[in-house]
């Protein structure tokens, strides 16, 4: 489904699994290499037979991310065994730029949180609101303070954004609403008032 054209389409094709992560690597199998990734001096990562890297992390025995032949890096983000997240360095440069997540275990992203300016920071989370395989809404930190400046939302899904909500005076607050969709034809009913409820 994620194969479809979104606002934020990063020309990869986005897969996950759910294969459950192998964790019957152990230190004194001879068939693999070992490696100690954060310098602890407790071995975090297992190659087998030059294949995968199993990275155990938190050293509970089970794996929390794979590193395959190809390069392809993916992780255990919840602990439940199954791979459910892709780190994705589009650029080339050896940093994560996205991480694609698949939130509900249903094989497909349903999250993309990006570094779209190189800073090691996310600034931009992508989430599949309604389900459907697309990305729909967008939370923004755009001036990198950890506080979310818009959240922009694209309904009908063709790459415009139907409505985008902002916070204009930095307060934590998103309290400018703009559609993008003039005759509102999105939101029938709702005009400026975002709780027709109240």
């Amino acid at each position: 489904h994620m194969g479809e054209e979104s606002a934020m389409s990063d020309g990869f094709e986005d897969t996950t699994t759910d294969e459950p992560v192998e964790d019957d690597y152990t230190a004194d199998d001879a068939s693999g290499d070992y490696f100690d990734i954060n310098g602890d001096g407790i071995e975090d990562a297992t190659t087998v037979a030059g294949e995968e890297t199993f990275i155990d992390v938190d050293h509970d025995g089970v794996a929390d991310g794979v590193l395959t032949a190809d390069g392809e890096l993916f992780s255990d983000t919840d602990g439940d065994g199954v791979l459910d997240s892709q780190l994705i360095d589009v650029d080339g440069d050896g940093l994560i730029d996205e991480v694609h997540t698949d939130l509900d275990g249903d094989g497909d992203v349903d999250q993309v949180a990006a570094d779209t300016n190189a800073d090691g920071l996310v600034d931009s989370v992508g989430t599949d609101v309604d389900g459907d395989g697309a990305l729909d809404t967008y939370a923004v930190d755009a001036n990198a303070d950890g506080l979310v400046d818009s959240v922009i939302t694209d309904q009908d899904e063709d790459g415009v954004a139907d409505v985008t909500m902002t916070d204009a005076d930095g307060d934590g607050y998103l309290e400018t609403v703009e559609y993008g969709d003039t005759d509102n034809s999105q939101n029938p009913g709702l005009g400026t008032n975002m709780n027709p409820n109240a």
